[in-house]
């Protein structure tokens, strides 16, 4: 096949960018399956992918770096294959998938039917040890504080969704139950999971479907990347959030020697710093940062600007949990009038998406701040 070509232009704006995922929609010709891009400036190919949305028309990731105001120009080449090979793959097991960067394992999927809910663990930080706790999945490590079984490194849940408590693992909690996948995907930029899971309640009846994708970029050593959206549809003509603190659409519960109260620290994106100016308090993000096998380190939340009740409220604690939780309202607000009560009626859904970040040092050496806005304003690409 004659190659095509046309050019991409990219534009970094007002902020520098540093393992900056950036995507584009683009039409194949007929023929071509992938697009090779050259970076006019230095000649190199610089390592993308292409991956088919419907028909013919696909879109086009990679990894940017750019000083703020710079502009590139690449030339784009359609060919029928990948030009890199996939370096963020998926290797499936039994109740398990693993997310590997390079061929080193990033972190672990799990979804048996013997779990409450599925969650990711471990979490391999910069420095290649874990940055969550790995209680109670490994039981007996001396280091770690045994508290709160049910959170499990990375996790979603809510305490109250039509009464059913899909939070706790205590007597007649609900359940999250992995039903199947709906794309797996690999290659020189990213993996790609997308999971299909029933909320239900303890005797089995499904309220919510939810729809978990979760993708991984081959960012540099420095940090990893992880982006989840999660979307929510009622099964039933009306689906209740109650207000609970107890909760996190998306929850995360650090390493023990990162927690605040072994010298860890929490900070958001409005100067807060620790539970007392974080806890209950509306962010952009919210970043924990803690001592690892004597390596300082952090995974931050950014939340996304689509999200229901942007910026979230945080339930983020001295021992170690942070979850962004819109729910909760009341409680946060020391309120009792303030319910954050919301009612999810059917054929409608609500769409969370969140990117972590883990990185070395705190929010301030991670460049935390900085990275948000790759996420929230990230470099425009154009086609000439």
């Amino acid at each position: 096949m004659a190659a095509l070509a046309r050019k991409l232009l990219v534009k970094a704006g007002h902020h520098d960018r540093v393992d900056c995922p950036v995507s584009i929609d683009i039409e194949l010709p007929q023929g071509a399956a992938a697009v090779k891009i050259l970076d006019q400036g230095s000649g190199k190919e610089v390592p993308c992918q292409t991956d088919i949305v419907e028909g013919r028309r696909a879109r086009l990731t990679w990894i940017e770096n750019m000083r703020k105001g710079q502009e590139k120009e690449y030339k784009l080449d359609f060919r029928p294959e990948e030009s890199f090979p996939a370096s963020v793959t998926l290797r499936e097991g039994v109740g398990e998938v693993d997310f590997l960067v390079m061929g080193r394992l990033f972190t672990t999927y799990h979804f048996s039917q013997d779990l409450a809910r599925p969650y990711l663990h471990p979490v391999i930080g910069p420095y290649g040890k874990p940055v969550t706790r790995g209680f109670p999945m490994v039981p007996d490590d001396p280091k770690e504080v045994k508290d709160h079984p049910h959170h499990r490194s990375i996790w979603v849940a809510h305490g109250d969704v039509n009464g059913v408590d899909n939070w706790s693992e205590e007597k007649g909690h609900g359940r999250t139950v992995h039903r199947g996948f709906l794309a797996k995907r690999s290659g020189a930029v990213l993996s790609e999971l997308v999971a299909l899971s029933d909320w239900v309640s303890s005797d089995g009846r499904a309220v919510l479907t939810e729809r978990r994708t979760m993708r991984v970029y081959n960012a540099s050593e420095d940090r990893r990347i992880l982006d989840i959206s999660v979307e929510l549809s009622p099964v039933l003509e009306e689906v209740a959030f109650g207000d609970t603190k107890e909760g996190g659409i998306i929850s995360v519960r650090v390493a023990s020697s990162m927690d605040v109260e072994r010298g860890g620290k929490i900070q958001n994106s409005y100067g807060g710093v620790n539970e007392a100016e974080t806890w209950g308090k509306r962010a952009h993000w919210c970043d924990y940062s803690g001592q690892v096998d004597g390596h300082l380190v952090g995974i931050a939340v950014f939340d996304h600007a689509g999200n229901f009740r942007h910026p979230t409220y945080w339930h983020v604690r001295d021992y170690g949990l942070m979850t962004a939780n819109p729910f909760g309202i009341s409680y946060f607000t020391n309120d009792p009038l303030n319910k954050g009560t919301f009612v999810l009626r059917n054929n409608s859904k609500l769409v969370f998406k969140y990117r972590l970040l883990i990185h070395k040092g705190d929010a301030e050496e991670g460049r935390v701040a900085e990275r948000y806005l790759d996420y929230a304003y990230p470099p425009s690409a154009s086609l000439a």
